[in-house]
């Protein structure tokens, strides 16, 4: 039960407690519990409107950040990825397989106010050894919401 309204919440968190109850057939008791359970274990961690930020002409640039670190002794990557989501500008960090080792998502005013952010902050980390930036130019899907209508005209030229 509790899965299933994590997955509910996941997809749209301002469903009311009634509504949940009545798409998974239980009482809104059950709900309020389970969510109150949820929150105090840590599994709900929080709520956020998801933002449609291309559409406020200008109001910020977003870029994902690839990093190789070497890792502390002891630590691992724990010490530098505690110390990258601290600040204001990184929106996500994720430890990775592969080439690289940690996926930072920032975002900035400008292009340059996050090239600064990467020369002057995370490039001189001591664990960083390489950093490369990745501007995003447009978000189609985000959090399981599709941002972009893809509509056909007469000709069957895909609008976007």
């Amino acid at each position: 039960m509790k899965y299933e309204i994590l997955k509910l919440l996941a997809r749209n968190a301002r469903y009311t407690t009634e509504e949940i109850a009545t798409m998974l057939a239980i009482t809104e008791a059950e709900v309020t519990s389970s969510i109150k359970e949820l929150e105090k274990d840590g599994l709900l961690r929080g709520y956020k409107a998801l933002v449609d930020w291309d559409k406020l002409d200008g109001a910020y640039v977003s870029a994902i950040i690839e990093l190789n670190v070497v890792p502390k002794a002891g630590l691992g990557f724990e010490e530098v990825a505690k110390k990258i989501m601290k600040y204001p500008e990184v929106e996500s960090v994720y430890l990775m397989s592969g080439v690289y080792d940690l996926n930072v998502v920032v975002k900035g005013k400008t292009l340059k106010d996050i090239a600064w952010f990467v020369a002057k902050e995370l490039a001189t980390i001591d664990s960083v050894t390489s950093t490369t930036t990745h501007f995003v130019m447009r978000r189609y899907k985000e959090m399981d919401v599709e941002l972009v209508s893809m509509d056909e005209d007469d000709r069957g030229q895909l609008w976007i």
